[in-house]
């Protein structure tokens, strides 16, 4: 009795592409994995034959006779922060265009397993993009992997190629616009932990050489807006009444902006507020957040490129920087002299305090 099961079609092989293209197995071979050129009228006939079957080669084979994954690993420290999304989309965009997979390790900001991480995703990768925490005396290690790596932030002395934003601009042009807007009390929100928070505070403070403007720095222990909101009693509740605010980053800024209108602070008539990295949320919030466009997208792109780059040879490692932007939004405006005197007075001060409204009771 005759099997009531259909046969499945046999899938097509390197021997019928070979055949129909009337060259030999190594030939279709060499040329699949890209490990030598023919001439066109040869070429031509090998990819007709591949599109007549819908070849497909085989990525495990393929590994195995280049040496090549066709994969980048890229090592980010929170997807849960856009600036890190976007760097992850950019470097998707690139990679896709050449070839390649993208393989994505969120570290969770965590500094003690980074190195296992980073040497368990080396063996599957053909090069490693990496984001980290750790200062660069604690990451010779790299250099060690076996694999080129591009870094996300400046590492001259270790001779890998760095990818970054111009963090010391960003500040400087940031302060530099609080500054022409009248504002003489600024607050620095910043995130220690970071190898990019120096220089965003040495970028706020060569803005405010040779003003007549205070600056005081305040600290948060994670880049998220749940640690802006920590924060926000003791920037706006305290005895100093800042005249605008600049956080590590945008979602810190969104943690305060959100914090000051539960205390009662208006933003920006009572202190304007800025942030880094021009995230999609800032474009939403209300009111708009003034920020700097760091280029995370871009910053991603060009670091797969670079890796590339590094791969084949044909790059000599160096610190690569992306130019700043400056967004102003809704979130700082001009402060007016009257309303600095009238504000700073100490009879407005005890007339007219800072009080946390009223919010509706919730029944249990």
């Amino acid at each position: 009795m005759p099997s009531s099961r259909t046969a499945r079609p046999r899938s097509p092989t390197i021997r019928d592409i070979a055949a129909a293209a009337e060259v030999s197995v190594a030939t279709v071979s060499k040329f699949i994995n890209g490990l030598k050129r023919f001439s066109p009228k040869v070429e031509a006939r090998i990819t007709a034959a591949i599109d007549q079957f819908g070849y497909r080669s085989n990525p495990l084979a393929r590994s195995m006779i280049t040496g090549r994954t066709m994969a980048i690993g890229v090592v980010i420290l929170d997807i849960r922060n856009p600036h890190f999304t976007g760097i992850v989309k950019g470097a998707n965009r690139a990679a896709v265009r050449a070839g390649f997979n993208l393989l994505f390790v969120d570290t969770e900001e965590g500094g003690t397993a980074e190195r296992p991480l980073l040497e368990a995703v080396a063996g599957r990768v053909d090069g490693l993009i990496v984001s980290s925490r750790l200062p660069e005396d604690s990451i010779t290690w790299l250099g060690d992997l076996g694999k080129p790596v591009v870094f996300f932030g400046k590492l001259g002395r270790l001779g890998i190629h760095s990818v970054s934003g111009d963090g010391f601009s960003a500040a400087f042009m940031l302060g530099r616009h609080l500054v022409e807007l009248g504002h003489r009390r600024l607050a620095y929100v910043g995130f220690p932990g970071s190898r990019w928070n120096q220089e965003r505070l040495r970028g706020l403070k060569e803005a405010l050489i040779g003003t007549d403007v205070a600056l005081e720095a305040f600290d948060v222990s994670t880049p998220m807006a749940e640690a802006g909101e920590e924060v926000a009693s003791a920037v706006l509740m305290g005895a100093t009444r800042f005249d605008a605010i600049v956080a590590y980053n945008d979602l810190v800024a969104l943690g305060l902006m959100s914090e000051a209108r539960a205390l009662g602070v208006r933003i920006p008539e009572d202190v304007s507020i800025a942030g880094f990295d021009n995230i999609l949320y800032g474009r939403f919030s209300y009111p708009t957040l003034t920020t700097v466009d760091l280029h995370s997208e871009r910053m991603g792109e060009l670091a797969v490129e670079r890796l590339l780059q590094v791969i084949a040879g044909t790059l000599t490692p160096f610190d690569e920087t992306l130019a700043a932007r400056l967004v102003p939004r809704d979130s700082t405006s001009r402060r007016l002299p009257e309303q600095r005197s009238a504000r700073d007075s100490p009879a407005a001060a005890l007339s007219s305090p800072r009080t946390r409204p009223s919010r509706p009771s919730r029944k249990s």
